[in-house]
């Protein structure tokens, strides 16, 4: 590793831990029509780690989480979650897999503005989940109260500021006990203050629950909080285009 590179800014190690939630090995990957293309060797998140995706915009970190949830498909190699490869599953059984195991947290939070803050949150069990509802509104409500939006839990999104709105998209994905937290530029609209603690929230999550937690960022400052950070940019090795 070069001198001036700092420590926690390395490529990921051949020997994938054992308790690896996120594994991806040798992946390729390209838009039809585009001279985008994505080409991967290894990257891992155990359990109850945090990594960082740096680069700047146009290098692929959107993509490679879209790879990591199953929405899009790798021409080759293989990305697995919890020793499941995505690949493998049809569009419907990775449809339900990501709804039940993968949390996904939007830089533009995605709330459906005529819910209740409530029922964002819990639009994972209006969506399909109906199992584990019980435990899912639990939890819910738990997070609500622990990131500080409980009051709004019968008001629509727009009485809400940025920050109390990441806050519930956030809470949603977390609110299913996911294996793998993603989340793309999630601190992006946020100011400081709300930068820290959104990070907080979810590294709290993964570490306490066991998850791993993928972040796609351009907030450098908050690089510190991570185990891992990957300079995504320097990890693909055929990258052209755009994402």
């Amino acid at each position: 590793m070069p001198s001036n590179q700092p420590a926690n800014l390395r490529t990921p190690q051949p020997t994938l831990p054992t308790d690896t939630v996120l594994q991806v090995k040798d992946i390729e990957f390209h838009y039809p029509h585009s001279d985008y293309r994505m080409r991967l060797g290894r990257i891992a998140c155990a359990s109850g780690k945090a990594i960082a995706i740096v680069g700047p915009s146009g290098c692929g970190k959107t993509t490679f989480l879209n790879l990591a949830a199953g929405i899009l498909t790798p021409s080759s190699g293989t990305i697995a979650v919890n020793g499941i490869i995505l690949s493998s599953l049809s569009p419907a059984a990775a449809a339900a897999f990501r709804l039940s195991r993968i949390g996904l947290i939007f830089q533009e939070f995605e709330l459906v503005e005529h819910l209740t803050v409530g029922d964002n949150i819990l639009l994972p069990v209006h969506l399909g989940i109906t199992s584990r509802r019980v435990a899912i509104e639990t939890e819910a409500r738990k997070l609500a109260d622990r990131s500080g939006i409980s009051r709004y839990w019968k008001k629509r999104p727009r009485h809400l500021s940025h920050g109390e709105r990441q806050r519930v998209a956030i809470c949603r994905a977390l609110s299913t006990d996911p294996d793998l937290i993603l989340a793309d530029e999630p601190t992006g609209n946020l100011d400081p203050a709300n930068k820290r603690k959104a990070l907080d929230l979810m590294i709290a999550s993964a570490r306490e629950h066991g998850r791993a937690l993928v972040v796609a960022t351009h907030d450098l400052e908050l690089l510190d909080a991570f185990d891992e950070v990957f300079r995504f940019d320097e990890l693909n090795e055929n990258q052209e285009g755009r994402p």
